[in-house]
């Protein structure tokens, strides 16, 4: 048999290790620049990964998955299964079945996972339904993993699942939310033992679903809120899994720290393509612009605010930057005084800083373009700043008419800079090299025509 996975984060490599141990072939895509599991020959595109599987599974997160599914079904072979295994929606999954439905000789298959992959690795039981459940049962059968085929009817699987999670990941809230008064109160080992007593699983069980809310915290948020909306269809307010989404999305902003191979993955992605990406939404205004020719940034905001004039937000904010920051400055649109010069500059350096965005003006331009230290601002000027405050940084912050949370992703290059929320950043990327690859084509194509003219 060959399968293709689509995804090779973490639970595509877990996937991954398990059937390439029972000896299966694997082709694998990911537009990110993440380490191909062994036993995966890596293609470049989804087409080239999928054109000879008998078993294409899609584990890029739901917000890919219509993305995915439809770069792939054009090449899939006839007679082929696509087996969606993220956790959407059960009219999501009906959705993209009937989507490949049009092509009439592929078949569907609604997979959820029930339990924690890192846990259980590929023999994590599965709940499957639609006309390819039968092809999935077949493929997981070598790995021990439980497959319960439930129905012919793609969605039926993601309501289990979404079922399930209005319980599991109200109870990571919850258990998050305990652990974080607990250490504020100084009782925090005192109520480890408490919930660890009160879990089948005892402490393991505990940080498992703590660190899982944390870790995870954006996809499970989404799935939360996917829960919500299908129990509000059934008739029921579920008021609980709307906070357990809070909790979970809470999490994931607070943790501010996109990989840095989500990062590396943007590296020379222009702004424009990011902008047309996402509905022309979350790029700084035009007044705002690098400060020296080819500045080019990829990071992770750091928000700080100065008022106008000031700058001491700056100053506390390089305290605590961590590398592979991007500092976003709101200073209010004032250009009357530097908010940062050479020797701020050089502070950010040492600190691992890759730039700032500053709605303000700055100065020693020639210097910053001499040491490479990219910078957006609003105006140049000789006038250094005050030092009275207030400021600060760390908060959410508006710059160039774009809101800007902590941990934000910043794109700069010389047409500007694009703001992507950090819950955002991997569909857009996708979404955004997708338009550089038409745009692409249509430029070649509109130099060949030219050349064919003149010729």
């Amino acid at each position: 048999m060959h399968i293709a996975i689509l995804g090779l984060g973490e639970a595509g490599s877990l996937y991954a290790a398990g059937f390439a141990a029972a000896g299966t072939r694997l082709t694998g895509y990911d537009p990110a620049d993440s380490t191909t599991p062994p036993g995966v020959l890596r293609q470049a595109t989804v087409a080239d990964a999928v054109s000879d599987a008998d078993l294409v599974l899609s584990l890029t997160g739901a917000r890919h998955a219509r993305s995915a599914l439809e770069q792939a079904v054009p090449a899939m072979r006839a007679g082929a299964c696509f087996a969606d295994m993220n956790s959407g929606s059960p009219a999501l999954k009906a959705e993209l079945a009937t989507l490949l439905g049009e092509r009439g000789d592929l078949r569907f298959a609604d997979v959820t996972v029930i339990g924690s992959v890192p846990e259980h690795g590929a023999a994590t039981a599965l709940v499957v339904s639609g006309d390819g459940a039968e092809d999935v049962r077949q493929a997981f059968a070598p790995l021990a993993a439980p497959v319960d085929v439930v129905s012919d009817r793609p969605g039926d699987a993601a309501r289990r699942k979404l079922l399930r999670s209005m319980f599991m990941k109200s109870l990571g809230a919850s258990v998050v939310e305990a652990l974080a008064a607990g250490q504020a109160a100084g009782d925090l080992d005192w109520l480890r033992g408490q919930i660890a007593g009160a879990l089948a699983d005892g402490v393991p069980g505990m940080d498992r679903l703590a660190d899982g809310t944390t870790k995870h915290g954006e996809r499970r948020g989404h799935e939360a809120r996917d829960a919500a909306a299908m129990a509000a269809e059934l008739g029921i307010t579920a008021t609980m899994t709307l906070a357990a989404a809070d909790v979970h999305l809470g999490a994931a902003r607070q943790a501010g720290r996109l990989e840095d191979s989500l990062l590396a993955a943007y590296a020379g992605l222009a702004s424009a393509n990011i902008g047309d990406a996402r509905q022309r939404l979350g790029l700084v205004d035009s007044g705002i612009s690098a400060m020296w020719p080819g500045a080019a940034v990829v990071g992770r905001a750091r928000t700080v605010f100065c008022r106008a004039g000031e700058n001491v937000g700056l100053s506390q904010a390089l305290e605590t930057a961590r590398p592979g920051d991007v500092l976003v400055v709101d200073g209010q649109g004032d250009v009357a005084r530097a908010l940062m010069g050479e020797l701020i500059a050089e502070r950010a350096r040492s600190k691992g800083v890759r730039g700032m965005v500053i709605d303000g003006a700055v100065r020693d331009v020639s210097v910053l373009a001499e040491i490479g230290f990219p910078v957006w601002a609003r105006a140049v000027t000789p006038a250094g700043p005050y030092k009275f405050g207030p400021g600060w940084a760390g908060r959410p912050v508006a710059v160039g008419g774009v809101v800007v949370n902590p941990g934000d992703l910043v794109v700069g290059d010389d047409d500007g800079v694009a703001i992507i929320p950090a819950a955002e950043a991997e569909q857009t990327l996708a979404d955004a090299r997708a338009i550089e690859a038409d745009e692409a084509g249509r430029r070649a194509a509109i130099v060949a025509a030219r050349t064919e003219a003149s010729a």
